[in-house]
Order: structure tokens, then sequence, then C-alpha cells
């Protein structure tokens, strides 16, 4: 097989270990501001959530996970953002697990930080000027 017999064109969502897939909604529409793209029942008794930024394709489905996997475990989940002091901020005043500062690395590093949602999940943030 090679890549030219693939048809895949975009990456269209990642998956976020939740406990209460309530409590995780709320935060990430509620104080994180992603909209909602999806609340369905499947299986026996599941539910699958999709919660995405305003006008993107890629969105962020909010699972319980099988019995033995994790939560609250490091996503690699990076979102852009215009002002990451801004965002910083808003996030801590709003009672959001967040980095003490925005880390500064200088150089070509953009500034950014991270932050953890309700069931410990580590979402990174990094500062790119808006174009």
């Amino acid at each position: 097989m090679s890549s030219e017999s693939l048809s895949i064109t975009q990456v269209g969502r990642v998956i976020v270990p939740v406990s209460d897939q309530d409590r995780a909604l709320d935060f990430y529409t509620g104080i994180f501001g992603l909209e909602k793209r999806m609340d369905v029942p499947f299986g026996d008794g599941n539910r699958w959530v999709e919660v995405a930024p305003k006008g993107q394709q890629t969105s962020i489905a909010l699972s319980r996970p099988p019995e033995g996997v994790p939560i609250g475990v490091n996503t690699g989940i990076s979102f852009t953002t215009t002002d990451a002091d801004g965002d910083h901020a808003a996030l801590k005043s709003a009672g959001v697990d967040v980095d003490e500062s925005v880390m500064r690395m200088g150089g070509p590093v953009p500034p950014m930080f991270t932050f953890r949602d309700p069931d410990g999940n580590t979402l990174l943030v990094v500062e790119t000027p808006a174009q």
C-alpha cells in the first residue's frame, strides 16, 4: 500500500477522556467558549459529545473511556490564540486550573500556557499573531 491510495483530507476530531460528559460539556462550552457540535446517544447507554471552536472543522470528542483507560492525561491538544495573556487572565479569573503565568521562551517561540480541564486533562494555548 502506498500513501497515494489513501483519501485522508484532514484531522476530523481528537478524543479527550472525561469522567462526566455534562461537566466537561459545561466547561468546554461555558468557560472555554467552544460550540457544541454533537450530543447523541449510541450503543448501550453511551453518548457521543463533540465540541469545537466556532467555524472550525476539527472537533474534540468528550468521551467516557473504556474501563481501565486513564483520565487526566496530557492530551497533546494545542489551541491557537491571538492573545495568550488575555486568554490566560480570563481563564484564571474563571477559576480554571492554568499555569501560574504565560511561558515566554524568547526568540521564535511564541507565548503559551497550559490549562487543565475538570478531569485534569492538560491542553495548551499558543499565541499566533492575527494575519
